[in-house]
């Protein structure tokens, strides 16, 4: 996200039998075909250009998403950039998204390195889950006893959330065909303080619509601005009021990041009705 609309950005994303009754998601929508321009943008430009974590030396692209070593990024580069794209929610032509039996327990630890916003960190992350699982057959689960553990090596969650300083983003996640050591869904410190636009938990509503696999509708050609690639599959028609949609990309939300009806809709359509 952005701070002061300049130098933040939104950041970009285990398994149990699903319940009985809860319907299996059916993918609605036409898919999407554009063609796109090459670009001249030589990969080591690409890559001096792109911004890389200190810590993790993960590669984060449009503000938010991740991709893993200079190897990743490279082939990021030949399968996308050089077609005018940067980033896809799809793989070889297939959805990512969780499967029927993985979208039911996608648990999480919260990292107690949070120190006293450990219990903020908490309530907002239940709060974000909450809102999604309100509209679609998801569900995520804090993993308690996981949180004096909680790093991208613990493999008794699905995904970590963990405190990071200096990043040039609010907070980023990742998509679900993501590698467990970069299922991380990573605060900055900034995030944790007063906002401009948004509350945490508006972040991080933000963030998991990533880790299910939802694009930046920003993307779409209706917005006109901000455009990222063409690899995506409409599930509803365009909202420029979605909470994946940045406002200062013509977007028309400038409250806290909320569902529209049109997020619980698309939500649904790709993950089925949520589970009572």
């Amino acid at each position: 996200m952005m701070s002061h609309l300049s130098t933040k950005s939104l950041g970009l994303l285990v398994l149990s039998l699903a319940s009985v009754g809860c319907a299996a998601g059916a993918p609605g929508g036409e898919e999407i075909s554009e063609q796109v321009g090459d670009t001249e943008v030589s990969f080591d430009e690409f890559e001096a250009r792109t911004y890389r974590e200190p810590e993790s030396g993960i590669y984060i692209v449009d503000g938010d998403i991740p991709v893993e070593g200079l190897d990743g990024l490279e082939r990021f580069y030949e399968r996308h950039v050089q077609r005018g794209a940067l980033i896809v929610a799809q793989s070889r032509g297939r959805d990512v998204r969780w499967s029927d039996r993985e979208k039911r327990n996608l648990s999480y630890c919260v990292s107690e390195a949070f120190g006293d916003d450990h219990g903020a960190v908490v309530s907002a992350m239940e709060s974000a889950a909450a809102a999604w699982e309100e509209v679609a057959g998801v569900r995520f689960v804090h993993s308690a006893d996981q949180d004096d553990a909680c790093d991208a090596r613990n493999n008794r969650v699905v995904f970590d959330v963990r405190p990071v300083e200096g990043q040039p983003y609010y907070a980023r996640a990742f998509f679900p065909d993501s590698a467990r050591r970069a299922r991380n869904l990573l605060i900055d410190s900034t995030a944790l303080g007063p906002l401009d636009l948004w509350t945490l938990t508006g972040v991080l509503r933000h963030e998991l619509g990533h880790a299910l696999g939802f694009r930046h509708e920003h993307t779409r050609p209706e917005a006109g601005a901000c455009f990222e690639d063409a690899g995506w599959r409409a599930l509803t028609p365009y909202d420029a009021g979605s909470v994946m949609h940045y406002p200062w990309c013509n977007g028309t939300n400038w409250g806290d990041l909320d569902l529209t009806e049109r997020d619980a809709r698309g939500a649904a359509a790709l993950y089925g009705p949520p589970c009572r």
